[in-house]
């Protein structure tokens, strides 16, 4: 198990956080890796923080225009030398065998695809916890996914191949790219799923899909429409109709809330 794995920090201002982020990544039992990090045009100090690291394997870019985040996430991914990629969010921490547990996965060729269970950390109470207590399935995953989608950005690793197959994500979205994404791989590439929390994604109240329900709601619907003929989509209707709904209903209530106390 020698391989390449090229790691991508897409950062917009990030420095809050950015500076664990990258020490999570140089703290790996695995240590054949190369960080491509890509600032998407930051104004505070997350340039800063990362140059204040010396690792010749860390490789800092800056992006000629701010794009959508998935458009940041293709860029960052064309000038990736590695066999595999995994991305890093700014504000999630890889615990020190994230890479070393996908031992298997790497030395077996079958597999297309690997994620891992992770920790929810709540930030204002101090605490973690799992996402998933059920078994993570692996192989071909589309119908799983649809009923429970436990997959997170920071805890996949791919075959960089698959982009190009695929024509890379969706530069439109901002929040449900690697949803998009998953979902479309899910159908006939084989995953390889690690059953133990291998980091944590931080919860902080600034984070970008918080602020931003309506426009999850949106890309969602907008996706959900797009699939409509899809023979996988169609067996599992019922469960993306109760996830738009969900989140149509998420995306209002915060403002119905806000508009009540203030008739009051």
């Amino acid at each position: 198990m020698n391989k390449l794995i090229s790691v991508i920090i897409n950062c917009y201002n990030g420095e809050k956080y950015v500076k664990n982020a990258i020490q999570s990544v140089i703290r790996q039992k695995y240590q054949n890796w190369e960080l491509i990090f890509w600032d998407n045009q930051s104004t505070d100090n997350s340039k800063k923080i990362f140059k204040s690291f010396s690792d010749e394997r860390l490789k800092y870019f800056y992006s000629e225009k701010n794009t959508t985040l998935y458009e940041a996430r293709n860029n960052a991914s064309k000038i990736a030398k590695g066999e595999y990629i995994g991305f890093i969010d700014c504000d999630d921490e890889w615990y020190d065998d994230y890479l070393s547990s996908r031992k298997t996965f790497f030395e077996n060729n079958s597999f297309d695809y690997s994620y891992s269970n992770f920790h929810y950390f709540y930030e204002k109470n101090n605490i973690k916890v799992v996402k998933s207590t059920k078994y993570l399935k692996g192989d071909l995953i589309y119908d799983f996914l649809a009923k429970s989608y436990v997959v997170a950005i920071s805890g996949l690793i791919f075959k960089k191949k698959i982009l190009n197959e695929i024509n890379f994500f969706n530069p439109a979205y901002n929040i449900i790219g690697d949803y998009d994404f998953v979902m479309k791989i899910s159908k006939n590439k084989r995953a390889f799923a690690v059953q133990d929390p291998l980091l944590q994604i931080k919860v902080h109240g600034n984070n970008f899909l918080d602020k931003n329900r309506k426009m999850f709601f949106r890309e969602y619907y907008d996706w959900y429409l797009k699939q409509a003929r899809d023979e996988f989509f169609i067996r599992n209707k019922k469960y993306f109709l109760r996830k738009l709904i969900y989140l149509y209903i998420v995306s209002i209530v915060p403002n119905f809330i806000k508009d009540l106390f203030k008739k009051k």
